[in-house]
């Protein structure tokens, strides 16, 4: 396998190299941009440029090639992992901000994968190589509830109701400034962002799938929002790409939001806090719910104060 390649213009007003690079490639920490580039796997402009402190003006075009990573058998990790419910098919976990959901580029080891593989090793071989027993995905930085099965049958069961649109999912999201209406309906359509590959945003029907996210406010303060939010599709990164179409974007989210930090959060404060779905051999559906997570609960703790 190759490595892949991403293209995309440097946005205004520039900065450090190092730092736009990081910004657009969520997925590699910035520690892991500054090897790529000493490495020599960075362009500007056509030209290989090593300095990670390299001063950009806005408007060069970068160029990063990322090596495909070493494959290896997974190893189990014995990384702390909150489990919300458990039985013979399934398990449901309480993610914490900060950790990837399976093995990427950049991120090899520290996964929740790993985390589950080391509490249910019999997930191994369940579902995409890499990726056993995922069923659907978060943000690295997205905190909240998701679902891992444990053999084939629960995780074709399992992925069908997504699929079909069956699970109902509840977000707690806290925005920069204020929605137009208390409560709404946001139906447009996502795709690739056409100058910066990595990042997804709202296009023409023809070149988009059909997103649906409606929203209702809980707290209203002086600029921001606390919302409960309700993506009726699933498609990447939807609710934070929607957000900050309606100029909206969540608190903290370093590739769709506010260039500065308008509140001291060190993740986008987005929180997957309800998952409704029909458990193997059970007609009724079944509710899960996840607390908001302590970050998340002092900043909003801090805006009620004030």
């Amino acid at each position: 396998m190759g490595a892949q390649t991403v293209r995309f213009l440097a946005p205004e007003p520039g900065g450090r190299l190092d730092v736009v690079i990081a910004t657009y490639l969520a997925d590699l920490s910035r520690s892991q941009v500054q090897k790529l580039i000493r490495s020599g796997s960075v362009s500007v402009n056509r030209l290989v440029v090593k300095k990670t402190g390299y001063r950009l003006d806005g408007g060069e075009d970068l160029q990063i090639s990322i090596p495909e990573p070493t494959r290896t058998d997974l190893q189990p990790e014995a990384i702390p992992i909150d489990v919300v419910y458990e039985d013979q098919d399934l398990l449901v976990i309480n993610k914490e901000p900060g950790i990837v959901v399976h093995p990427s580029v950049g991120h090899e080891t520290g996964t929740l994968v790993q985390a589950v593989l080391a509490h249910a090793p019999d997930i191994r071989g369940i579902g995409d190589e890499g990726r056993p027993g995922v069923v659907h995905r978060l943000d690295k930085d997205t905190s909240g509830l998701i679902i891992f099965a444990k053999h084939d049958e629960a995780h074709q069961f399992l992925q069908g109701q997504f699929q079909e649109r069956q699970v109902k999912k509840v977000y707690y999201a806290l925005t920069d400034s204020n929605p137009p209406t208390p409560s709404g309906k946001i139906d447009a359509p996502i795709g690739r962002d056409a100058k910066h590959r990595q990042k997804m945003a709202v296009v023409s029907q023809s070149r988009g799938r059909e997103a649906v996210t409606t929203y209702h406010t809980h707290e209203r303060f002086l600029e921001h929002s606390f919302l409960e939010v309700r993506p009726e599709t699933g498609r990447t990164h939807q609710i934070r790409v929607h957000l900050s179409f309606i100029d909206c974007p969540i608190v903290g989210d370093r590739v769709y939001g506010r260039s500065k930090p308008t509140l001291p959060a060190e993740r986008q404060l987005l929180h997957a806090g309800q998952l409704t779905i029909r458990l193997l051999g059970n007609d009724q559906r079944t509710k899960f719910n996840s607390p908001l997570p302590e970050d998340f609960e002092s900043i909003l703790k801090n805006l009620r104060q004030q």
